[in-house]
Parts: structure tokens; sequence; C-alpha cells
């Protein structure tokens, strides 16, 4: 794991209390996963939310549904966290 990876897996379980295993067990449930269709990706934000027992706005949730479905997820940690942050 390099230390992107690693500093990426300790924000999370921090702001989240989400396992990095957990992490792994979801990541690798959605290998094949099309996601660039609104259903599956709006699921797994949703089982994401839950996991993170964080309450997730309906505004939120289209914010990062429609993000990640037209492929425009934050390739950096400081992106990514505003994106959450929105």
């Amino acid at each position: 794991m390099n230390n992107f990876q690693k500093g990426m897996f300790d924000k999370i379980q921090k702001n989240s209390n989400i396992r990095p295993d957990e992490i792994y067990k979801v990541a690798d449930s959605v290998k094949h996963a099309d996601f660039s269709d609104e259903k599956t990706v709006r699921q797994l934000v949703r089982q994401l939310a839950k996991m993170a027992n964080k309450p997730l706005s309906k505004e939120k949730e289209d914010k990062l549904v429609e993000s990640i479905a037209k492929n425009n997820v934050p390739a950096d940690m400081n992106s990514l966290d505003s994106l959450f942050k929105k």
C-alpha cells in the first residue's frame, strides 16, 4: 500500500469508523460494477453511508451519484474531502 492509499484509509477510518477491511470487502463486491449506472452507484453510496453510520441528505446523495456516474471523481484527498463536505 502506498502513502496515498494509507493516508486515504486512515482518513476514512478516522472520519467514518469504517475499517480498511470493510472497504476492501465493498470494493471486491463492486469490482465489475457498472459505475455509469445510476442505480448501481446510488446503492453503493447508500451502503457506504450506512456502514459509516452517517446521515446522507438526498441532495448530497444526488451530487455523489452524479459525480461518480459521470466519472468525475477527484484524484487527490483534498478534492475528495471537499466533495463529501458539499
